[in-house]
């Protein structure tokens, strides 16, 4: 999700008034492991809004919200990232093999297929589309009468892909007229709307992961002009239908930046990490971290 400019400037002057805030999880199953500040002095950098690690938790995928993919290798002492060496960045493409234009480039939600194929989520122009690597054009899914009418900054903001091959995308943009969360899924041949999960208290969805456990992760950010807060809930996906709602991670306002990418994995003792990313925004007063929780389960 972009911030216009407006609310960009009202949001930097806000947040560079406010003294820090500690970190805190006051409530869920996840305990806070650490957060580090990711720099690079490029001039694409920022914006991310969807990120992906290899089963190990060593090897990054992430996109930026202008049509960038990046793959990485996260260095970690312990528990703590220690440093993140790029490797490669591309533009992505469009159908036509051209460079994406500015007007279709808000590319938000990201899936890695075993394989390797990538699949994006696009908001703006409402779409998923599939790169077999990161420089080969796009093909573009099949667009369901569902994704018309979004709003344009609330279309198709979280992806993820579960052990079965099927694309979950869900929209940033809650229900009309309750608000639950409208789940789209694709499987290989056509969408369908199966389920919704149950949303409001002022979160809306921006994430979403299969972890190797098989439930489904959500993150989810709640904003205000003191800043950010961050939710994180799963569930169990029992004949298709959601249900054993966990929550998580939940956050006091200003405790992270605007956390928009999360992956799921499993580290060398066996726990399960939450591994999520910040957009930035481009501002200054924002900053791109990488926010990493693990569960206590």
């Amino acid at each position: 999700m972009h911030f216009g400019p407006a609310l960009r400037l009202t949001l930097a002057l806000i947040l560079a008034c406010l003294a820090s805030v500690a970190i805190a999880d006051k409530a869920g199953q996840a305990r806070y492991l650490g957060s580090f500040p990711w720099v690079m002095d490029k001039p694409w950098f920022g914006g991310w809004s969807g990120i992906e690690l290899s089963p190990d938790g060593q090897k990054m995928t992430a996109i930026t919200d202008r049509g960038h993919i990046l793959e990485a290798t996260i260095n970690r002492s312990g528990d703590q990232i220690t440093a993140i060496t790029s490797h490669r960045m591309w533009r992505l493409k469009a159908s036509t093999g051209k460079y994406l234009t500015p007007r279709i480039a808000d590319s938000e939600g990201l899936a890695l297929a075993p394989d390797g194929t990538i699949y994006i989520s696009f908001e703006g122009v409402t779409r998923v589309s599939r790169h077999i690597r990161p420089d080969t054009p796009a093909q573009v899914l099949p667009h369901p009468a569902d994704f018309r009418g979004f709003p344009r900054n609330k279309s198709l903001e979280a992806l993820a892909m579960d052990h079965r091959g099927r694309l979950f995308a869900i929209p940033e943009d809650l229900g009309r007229r309750r608000p639950d969360i409208r789940v789209f899924v694709y499987d290989n041949t056509t969408w369908s709307r199966p389920f919704t999960l149950a949303g409001g208290t002022g979160f809306q969805p921006v994430g979403a992961d299969f972890g190797p456990d098989g439930r489904l992760y959500l993150l989810e950010r709640a904003w205000s002009v003191l800043g950010f807060r961050t939710r994180v809930r799963r569930w169990d996906l029992i004949d298709g239908m959601p249900q054993n709602e966990d929550l998580l991670v939940q956050t006091p306002t200003g405790t992270h930046d605007n956390l928009e990418g999360l992956t799921v994995w499993r580290d060398a003792q066996g726990r399960t990490r939450l591994t999520m990313i910040a957009d930035d925004n481009f501002l200054l007063v924002q900053q791109t971290e990488i926010v990493e929780y693990v569960l206590n389960d």
